[in-house]
């Protein structure tokens, strides 16, 4: 008689169990399929974002639960106009949000510019046949002409160098990636662009270049460079041609290096000075110093000769826009920002640093001044000798230069 007050409460509390879970079960069926379910068409909303749900398993496969807030309470509680600025407030969130995740950056759309801009001028000239070594195939030009290319395999890359346009620094580059230099203070190849000296990094030994593939693969030394510039990632950097020219010349002519081979010669011919000292340092103590103006005259004069230095040939003439197609083009005015995306772009940016620029660049303000001294009509043949280098790179013609 004892045990049936206690069989009896565990049926009762046995019974109040069961009705409980029946009661929670037909709730959240309710919830579920009242609330939680999103009609056909209509949005929902997803991290603060209106995204429209074609595809229900694939968006809660992405978002989690948390975020999902049901479209159609809010829809029962805010008026239809306010509900539509909501809606449009998202679809304006929606779009940031996928630019920002998934469209193109702003500085692939300047090299998108700037390779269409190439692309451009070299069609036109190819229709107009005005300038035949620009229309000429890769196969045309001579050996010599390729000698800027350095050429890294071992992370398949490959740089045409212009003088004066950071080119140190890039050479420096090349000369890590390839590890083609030991630094003998360490007996390894060098790691930093600093650690490396001037004179190895401008010394023809310390890069591969196409004008030597002649030596190393012999008949089959064109076949090997097209096959590189198919799979190879490609690039130069480019500066305003005027701003280029004045840092030739205060490097090159300003400062003793150029005096015995170039700076003698203009001031002979372009100063009247029948009598100089040989020694650079000699000259310059006693002032003779190549002018600005002389520079320009010795560029513009048509009987002359020699063949103009790298640090002051066109561009184009040492890249060969036309023929090669680069992957990346580089330019000086906006360095930091386009050698930051390159570093990306060559996979290397984790490990490898450039140094900061160099003190006293000359800068593209600077050539207003500069070309004061120049009469106008020499400007205007010093731009058509660079015309194409303004054009193929997308610099504008200089102010103050009119068309004839």
């Amino acid at each position: 008689m004892g045990k049936r007050p206690t069989v009896k409460l565990a049926f009762l509390l046995a019974s109040l169990s069961v009705g409980l879970l029946i009661f929670v079960y037909w709730e959240n069926i309710i919830w579920f399929g009242a609330e939680s379910t999103p009609t056909p068409n209509r949005p929902l909303t997803v991290g603060g974002i209106n995204r429209t749900n074609k595809d229900p398993s694939q968006a809660v496969s992405t978002v989690r639960s948390e975020n999902i807030v049901p479209a159609t309470m809010s829809n029962r509680r805010i008026p239809v106009q306010q509900q539509e600025e909501v809606e449009q407030r998202e679809e304006e969130e929606l779009q940031e949000d996928e630019k920002e995740s998934g469209g193109v950056s702003a500085e692939d759309m300047e090299q998108r510019a700037r390779k269409q801009t190439i692309e451009d001028m070299c069609s036109e000239m190819r229709s107009t046949h005005n300038f035949p070594s620009m229309t000429r195939s890769f196969d045309q030009i001579p050996n010599n002409e390729l000698d800027h290319f350095i050429v890294d395999d071992k992370h398949q890359i490959i740089y045409c160098y212009v003088p004066k346009v950071a080119c140190t620094r890039w050479k420096s580059v090349m000369i890590i990636l390839s590890q083609s230099q030991i630094s003998p203070l360490t007996g390894k190849p060098y790691t930093a662009p600093k650690e490396i000296p001037r004179d190895i990094i401008h010394n023809r030994i310390s890069h591969l270049t196409f004008d030597k593939f002649i030596h190393i693969y012999g008949s089959q030394s064109r076949s090997q460079m097209k096959t590189k510039l198919q799979t190879y990632t490609k690039f130069l950097f480019v500066r305003d041609p005027f701003v280029r020219l004045i840092s030739a010349f205060r490097d090159k002519l300003g400062k003793c290096y150029f005096y015995e081979n170039v700076g003698s010669k203009i001031l002979r011919h372009y100063g009247h000075m029948s009598s100089l000292p040989n020694i650079a340092e000699e000259a310059f103590a006693a002032g003779f110093k190549p002018t600005f103006q002389q520079f320009i005259t010795y560029l513009l004069d048509p009987k002359r000769t020699e063949v103009l230095n790298e640090h002051w040939l066109q561009a184009y003439r040492l890249c060969h826009p036309c023929q090669v197609k680069y992957d990346f083009i580089g330019q000086h005015e906006t360095f930091n920002t386009d050698a930051k995306q390159l570093l990306k772009l060559l996979k290397v940016d984790k490990w490898l640093h450039l140094p900061s620029a160099y003190p006293n660049l000359t800068e593209i303000s600077w050539v207003k001044d500069w070309f004061n001294q120049i009469p106008i009509e020499a400007q205007r043949k010093l731009y058509k000798m660079y015309e194409l280098d303004f054009k193929l790179f997308g610099y504008p013609k200089p102010d103050g230069i009119a068309d004839e």
